[in-house]
């Protein structure tokens, strides 16, 4: 186990009077102690830690971990209490929101020795602060993702279809040495610009769309996400014009962003300013989230989420308007907070760009 990220654990168990805690969602297994399969349950006591998994991994986890000891388990739920008593725990944490209710079932039949305890914001509070090593890993993807899109780039034309777009800039991403898509990207080209999650489609894509296309690095396990807009050609008025104001109210907000910051008041910075110029009943989304292990993690940057930013957050800034039957625009970047203020990780420019037809 990570021993600063074991510390972190030992907060928790401290600050809520735990024997132990049960972790088995995966991201929270790799975070804390490098295991990268997709099942497995790590209890961390006052007194040790330990690992439950399958035959399918147990050598895996004894490679992945050290100071660690694994047990193979036939039916983990049993496993799971069987350790447990065994280490003397009472009164024992669960994973609240990942955890399913016939998962927690199985696990209160097992035992009426144990007081299962849920928890939500002290987990959620557990990987929201990167480190060093997690910040670099983000970075690097959005370099992976910078070179895939250059890569790409020049096949962006009328003529093209939205889907094989999408197809050649996931395989560019794996030939620039991406290990996965982080999500199914986003290429939403004219009217379709006015779906924010418009999935690329069959639309073949014509001189004097907007063509917002929102993809995903994955690399060591961890999620970079980011969207560009861009011109095929001369464009409308309005449509240049809804570039503009999102571009100013994406600006805007990472200008918000630093520690101690109101979440709320962060995502009201560039809400109002596109509400000041005309536009805010087109911006129904919140103003962006956490993200890592997960391509969403906590926190999310909406009008309510009671939370302030922290130094080592990392989040998305991405703004959008979207009009229907006309086309919309939204500008995304990864932001880490700072002592400062704020960093941007992503590598792709974001100022209005035409491509030649």
């Amino acid at each position: 186990m990570f021993l600063p990220r074991r510390a972190l654990v030992d907060e928790i168990l401290e600050s809520e009077g735990l024997d132990g805690i049960v972790f088995s969602h995966p991201p929270n297994l790799r975070f804390l102690t490098g295991f990268s399969g997709s099942t497995g349950c790590l209890l961390v006591t006052s007194s040790g830690v330990g690992f439950l998994t399958d035959s399918r991994y147990t050598t895996q986890a004894r490679d992945q971990m050290v100071d660690v000891e694994v047990r193979e388990a036939k039916i983990l739920h049993k496993s799971v209490v069987e350790w447990l008593t065994e280490l003397g725990c009472r009164r024992v944490g669960f994973e609240e929101e990942t955890l399913s209710c016939s998962e927690m079932r199985r696990l209160r039949e097992a035992t009426a020795d144990i007081v299962w305890v849920p928890l939500e914001r002290s987990l959620q509070m557990l990987r929201c602060r990167k480190d060093k090593e997690e910040i670099a890993t983000l970075e690097h993807a959005a370099t992976i993702a910078e070179a895939a899109f250059t890569e790409v780039l020049p096949r962006l034309r009328p003529g093209t279809i939205e889907r094989d777009f999408a197809t050649d800039l996931e395989f560019a991403i794996r030939r620039n040495g991406g290990e996965e898509k982080s999500f199914d990207f986003i290429v939403a080209s004219g009217p379709r610009g006015a779906l924010p999650h418009g999935i690329a489609a069959d639309r073949v894509m014509q001189e004097g769309d907007l063509v917002t296309i929102d993809f995903g690095v994955r690399y060591a396990g961890y999620h970079h996400d980011e969207t560009v807009t861009v011109a095929l050609g001369e464009v409308s008025d309005t449509l240049r014009s809804i570039h503009d104001i999102v571009l100013r109210a994406h600006d805007l907000a990472i200008d918000a962003v630093r520690p101690g910051a109101r979440i709320p008041d962060v995502d009201a910075v560039a809400r109002d300013y596109i509400a000041q110029c005309d536009y805010g009943d087109f911006f129904g989304h919140g103003l962006g989230h956490g993200l890592g292990l997960e391509v969403h993690e906590w926190p999310s940057l909406s009008a309510r989420t009671d939370a302030t930013l922290q130094e080592g957050m990392v989040i998305t800034i991405e703004p959008g308007i979207y009009l229907p039957d006309v086309g919309g625009v939204r500008i995304e970047d990864m932001i880490l907070v700072t002592a400062s203020g704020a960093r941007v990780l992503t590598k792709i420019d974001k100022q209005f760009r035409r491509l030649p037809v």
